[in-house]
Parts: structure tokens; C-alpha cells; sequence
């Protein structure tokens, strides 16, 4: 089956890979292309690496989506997930979701530690 969203990831960042780990055990129909961009920067990269680590990207229907948006676009794509992810498609759901993925970012370099430390 042809993947429905492609998202980029950072293997590097603790955080991420418990995130894509879960995400990879959900997506039991394989519609979502996971791509590490840690280590070196991938075929048909849209973006710079740089903006890749630095926030949440995915591409649903040749689109590329970051932030609260790109985790929407990977949640459609997985059938226990999918309500969620519809939701989000809501300006105000999505904006909410947002605002909260930017407060993560602030926290995000505590976490990871704290996640580094914990494994």
C-alpha cells in the first residue's frame, strides 16, 4: 500500500523516537513513510534539515504541514488515531493544539534530557 503521509524525525532526540516507536506499532497498515533526518539529509528533502529538527514536519497530499498540523496529518493516517486527527482539521482545535505544541518546544530541550536519562 502507498504511504498517505511522509514524517520527517530526529533519531537523535530521545523524545522523538519513543514518539515515532509508538506511532510506528499503531500504523499496523503502513500508510505513514517515517524519515530520519538526523543523520544525513534525505532524497526529495523539501525542506532544510535544520527546519526538519527543529519542528514537527510531515507531508499529506503533497502538502507539508508542521507543528500541530503534522501530528494531525500522522493521526488521520492511523485508524485508532484518525478521530483525533479529524478533529484537529477544526481551526480552532488546531490552533489550540498549536499553541500547546509551541509551549512543548519551549520545554523540549528539559525533556529530552529527562528522557535521555530515563532509558
Amino acid at each position: 500500500m502507498k504511504h498517505s503521509v511522509k514524517v520527517w524525525y530526529d533519531s537523535a532526540c530521545p523524545l522523538c523516537l519513543r514518539e515515532i516507536a509508538l506511532m510506528r506499532r499503531l500504523d499496523r497498515r503502513e500508510r505513514i513513510a517515517f524519515v530520519d533526518v538526523s543523520q544525513e539529509q534525505p532524497e526529495n528533502c523539501p525542506l532544510d534539515p535544520a527546519q526538519l529538527l527543529a519542528r514537527f514536519h510531515a507531508e499529506e497530499n503533497g502538502e507539508i504541514l508542521s507543528g500541530a498540523a503534522a501530528f494531525a496529518a500522522m493521526w488521520r493516517a492511523i485508524p485508532v488515531l484518525r478521530p483525533f486527527g479529524l478533529l484537529a482539521r477544526n481551526h480552532f482545535v488546531l490552533s489550540f493544539l498549536d499553541r500547546l505544541y509551541t509551549v512543548f518546544l519551549r520545554h523540549r530541550p528539559k525533556l529530552q534530557s529527562w528522557a535521555a536519562r530515563s532509558q
